[in-house]
């Protein structure tokens, strides 16, 4: 399958994409089983979504933005009412008097991959392969959209109980993050969020291309090294060209919701080649941040990947849980990431790491 070309999202695509997805995810962007099943209930009850290429649509199409803000932690007890996406995009189409040829994920990683497959679902709607990550991160304003130039407003948000609040009138994309975090933990830490409509030629230029496809990549790769018995953490490793950087068992985990994010950190002592060593990973949703015994060896906006060691689940952060035997591996995150705007916006920094001095991971040799 190539990337240039349209095709359907069919329900055999949906657990691959969900696992590919948990992968890119870095710990975050919700629980890609739920949103998997949300999606499968719209396809089986009829609902049709096409992928399509960035090059697909003429320049002046009108694209959305849709997926979950919270706490990831939150949404495995929280179960959404399931249009919470599609009432804020609505609502931003009524303000902004436009209407969307297509929607894009904030995020491809975890259930944000999915949030645009399921309100493109409810309203017949295509999904553009790509995103404004190439991963996840935690605050609206860490999307290459509004890093390179996509307004603030109008925005939506909508709730499960029926709640949708617009921001008719935004100064910049922090202020955004501000309102929009402040309003989700008042709907319960967990809604739906639409930004401004972008122009087709906009997003071109911004999106991280094919994730769509990558997700689903990957997947398969997964699921094929599972059914052939290999070790699907070296398939893994091998398709993508990621690093593996430790091996261990989770030995301490401490998370709290504050502020609407996720936080905390995660202890591992290592295994094998690490034998001896000590991991430790800070969270805030994602990963964020990995040290070696004290020295950080992979950082944001680079992608930190916790694998299941004998199955090669991607772990998210809220089920990680003592005794978990994992592999930590490291991805180099797409360019658009690492330039000087991005940095500000998604460097160790913007996280509240002084100190760090972001070193960017080299990709490693590509096997099929």
């Amino acid at each position: 399958m190539s990337a240039k070309d349209a095709y359907p999202l069919l329900e055999a695509d949906l657990l691959p994409l969900s696992i590919g997805a948990a992968l890119l995810g870095t710990g975050g962007g919700g629980n890609p089983y739920v949103g998997m099943l949300r999606s499968r209930e719209l396809l089986r009850k009829g609902a049709t979504v096409d992928i399509l290429p960035l090059e697909a649509l003429p320049d002046d199409a009108w694209i959305g933005e849709v997926g979950g803000i919270g706490a990831p932690v939150v949404g495995v007890e929280k179960i959404e009412q399931g249009e919470e996406c599609y009432c804020a995009m609505r609502a931003v189409e009524d303000v902004a008097k436009v209407k969307m040829s297509a929607l894009i994920c904030a995020e491809i990683g975890g259930a944000n991959s999915m949030e645009p497959v399921i309100t493109a679902a409810q309203a017949g709607l295509p999904v553009i392969d790509g995103d404004g990550m190439g991963r996840a991160f935690p605050e609206v304003q860490m999307t290459t959209f509004f890093i390179y130039g996509a307004k603030p407003a109008p925005a939506a948000i909508a709730d499960d109980k029926g709640n949708t609040v617009v921001f008719r009138d935004v100064v910049d994309m922090y202020w955004l993050e501000r309102f929009a975090r402040d309003t989700s933990v008042a709907m319960g830490a967990a809604a739906g969020l639409a930004i401004a409509p972008m122009r087709m030629d906009f997003v071109r230029r911004t999106a991280v291309p094919n994730t769509m496809t990558q997700a689903l990549q990957i997947g398969r790769t997964v699921l094929d090294a599972r059914a052939r018995r290999l070790d699907v953490v070296d398939r893994v490793i091998a398709t993508t060209g990621a690093t593996l950087f430790f091996t261990g068992k989770i030995t301490d985990i401490r998370r709290e919701l504050k502020g609407g994010f996720a936080r905390g950190e995660a202890k591992i002592a290592g295994s094998g080649d690490w034998q001896g060593c000590e991991g430790r990973i800070a969270i805030q949703n994602e990963n964020l941040v990995l040290w070696v015994d004290g020295t950080p060896v992979i950082m944001v906006p680079d992608l930190i990947i916790n694998l299941d060691l004998e199955t090669g689940e991607p772990i998210t952060t809220e089920v990680l849980r003592y005794g978990q035997r994992v592999a930590v591996i490291g991805l180099p995150v797409h360019d658009l990431m690492k330039t000087p705007e991005a940095m500000a916006v998604v460097g160790p920094q913007a996280f509240g790491y002084p100190d760090l001095t972001f070193t960017p991971l080299a990709l490693g040799p590509v096997h099929g």
